[in-house]
């Protein structure tokens, strides 16, 4: 028989009881909307969290602030006020695979130009923190080494204090009052929008971390110690040589708690994402259910479609079809089916990642892999369900079948 005829056929079938049909693909649409629009916000979240392990610098490592026990009461992460500036000169000098540190001390402030006056995030660092968090300067210049050292009086104001500050005026060499401490601005950060707990970046200003120490805060201690490894693969072996390191300098005895905490966000970033991956597969199993279910169903509507067509399949026989022509008429009904569910599924899988996308503000993407992935399934699906049938058609004694009523 020829393709083109037998697909005509198959069309021709399958639009005698649309309803039927419509019921029948049913199932086959929702297994396939479910699997692209579980894989694409699973896929969404992945590509989310890789942007933000981005977002978070070149191969960081943070060193924190332990707790402390006092009176058996243990306090939380950043209780201890150990951490120093020597602490991360000694890092970035006796460790090895440490391309840069930098220091962290970090404060709200208010900060006043002219009329105009904002709350914000005051983070002291030294001149290495642009390059270790990959966050270029857009305008003006990051503050250098002297401004450091000499405890200057220079600021790096972000996106959103500009704006809250200057409008769309030039920010760079205007002066700001800090908690009346007089400020110039040298550079404006290129925006960063929000992280991943929804706090937007841009509400910060840089400022050398001794000018913090001396002049704003008053300590002599540094809250984060942030260190930049010269591959991801040294990683591990930063981490540890850190805490050895500081162990050493900190005088802790075998046995003893440390007093500081060294942690990588990648890890933590590629745990969430690990995560993501996990969540996708158990709901894309989920879709992979309903696409069973739909593949029984149209199991179900072809046996009921041979036992309705008894008489017409035994005067094609009659007339000189084969058997297997006639399983061929069938099988090729059952893929037709599952085939045109699919792309309806695979529409409505699209509609609806967008939909979610618009209105709960997730991230989605629709990979092509997962499309033509779900074609292929509902198609393995028509086959797969759709041989029994066609197999018992095939095999209907052509005398009993001309007999039937």
């Amino acid at each position: 028989m020829n393709p083109r005829e037998v697909i005509r056929i198959a069309l021709r079938a399958l639009a005698r009881n649309k309803l039927r049909t419509i019921l029948t693909m049913l199932g086959i649409i929702i297994g396939v909307g479910a699997v692209i629009c579980t894989v694409a916000i699973g896929q969404g979240a992945s590509q989310q969290v890789q942007t933000q392990i981005q977002a978070l610098g070149t191969n960081i490592v943070m060193v924190f602030n332990g707790s402390v026990n006092t009176g058996g009461v243990r306090m939380g992460t950043g209780a201890n006020k150990t951490l120093t500036a020597d602490d991360a000169q000694a890092i970035l000098q006796h460790v090895p695979n440490v391309a840069a540190v930098s220091p962290i001390v970090q404060s709200s402030v208010q900060v006043v130009n002219g009329n105009q006056n904002w709350l914000t995030r005051a983070t002291g660092t030294s001149q290495d923190f642009s390059s270790i968090r990959n966050w270029p300067v857009v305008s003006g210049s990051f503050f250098s080494q002297r401004d450091v050292d000499m405890a200057g009086d220079v600021c790096v104001i972000g996106k959103t204090v500009a704006t809250q500050l200057f409008a769309d005026q030039n920010p760079v060499g205007q002066m700001i009052r800090i908690q009346n401490l007089p400020f110039r601005i040298v550079g404006v950060l290129q925006e960063k929008g929000q992280n991943s707990n929804g706090q937007d970046q841009d509400d910060t200003l840089m400022i050398p971390f001794t000018t913090v120490q001396k002049k704003i805060s008053g300590i002599s201690w540094v809250q984060v110690i942030m260190v930049s490894t010269n591959s991801p693969e040294a990683m591990a072996a930063v981490q540890s040589g850190i805490s050895a390191l500081l162990r050493q300098r900190h005088h802790l005895r075998p046995g003893e708690d440390d007093d500081f905490s060294v942690r990588s966000p990648n890890e933590m970033a590629q745990t969430a994402a690990a995560t993501a991956t996990t969540l996708t597969l158990l709901l894309g199993a989920v879709g992979a259910v309903s696409l069973v279910v739909g593949g029984i169903g149209i199991m179900n509507i072809m046996l009921v479609s041979v036992t309705e067509r008894t008489r017409e399949i035994g005067v094609r026989m009659a007339v000189g079809a084969t058997e297997r022509d006639v399983q061929a008429q069938f099988l090729i009904e059952a893929l037709v089916l599952s085939s045109l569910g699919g792309l309806i599924g695979i529409a409505a899988g699209v509609a609806t990642s967008a939909i979610i996308s618009r209105l709960a503000g997730w991230v989605t993407f629709v990979s092509p892999v997962s499309v033509v992935v779900a074609v292929i399934f509902s198609a393995l699906v028509g086959i797969t369900f759709g041989y029994y049938p066609a197999r018992k058609a095939a095999r209907l004694d052509p005398i009993e079948a001309l007999r039937y009523e």
